[in-house]
């Protein structure tokens, strides 16, 4: 039945998700595929919003269970740009934020990497904590791969925000 859950979930049904949910109260939600990615994470990295919305009010979900790479259910939101979800994760207090890969690359990394201004912005809105890396190192500097990728919009948000985080957020 998980692995239902977890096609359910790939597949956007609501339905199916909401039904299986509901008639299997004891279904392991955080059942992992051969990749180790959850129902919840295969919602978040292909942007199931509605599907994302009905996991995180299961009592049992772990939102911060890791892929066989170290990707949270955020990281993969972040990596593809999923502002719908990005929000809702945003919403829950109980997501790290800033979870690292097992490479040790942050959401805010990838997201500065891929100039994904937009969830950029959603997340300093939302008033979560921010690691914008250790300055000058390869795998965690979010302003730095930002600017070696051109990514200028991005740079000059960062920047803005390192300057002056309050007056960023309004």
């Amino acid at each position: 039945m998980e692995k239902k859950l977890y096609d359910a979930a790939e597949d956007d049904k609501v339905k199916d998700v909401k039904e299986i949910l509901r008639t299997n109260p004891n279904l392991d939600v955080n059942w992992k595929s051969e990749e180790g990615r959850t129902a919840l994470i295969i919602a978040c990295e292909i942007d199931h919003d509605s599907i994302v919305s009905i996991l995180l009010t299961h009592p049992d979900i772990d939102v911060n269970l890791k892929d066989k790479h170290g990707w949270t259910s955020f990281n993969s939101a972040w990596i593809n740009g999923c502002a719908s979800v990005v929000r809702l994760l945003l919403k829950d207090s109980r997501v790290m934020v800033n979870e690292p890969t097992s490479r040790g690359n942050t959401p805010l990394f990838w997201a500065a990497f891929y100039g994904k201004l937009d969830v950029i912005m959603w997340w300093i809105a939302s008033g979560r904590e921010m690691d914008l890396g250790t300055p000058g190192n390869d795998e965690t500097d979010a302003i730095m791969v930002a600017k070696e990728r051109g990514m200028t919009e991005v740079v000059a948000l960062l920047e803005r925000f390192m300057e002056n985080p309050v007056e960023t957020r309004h």
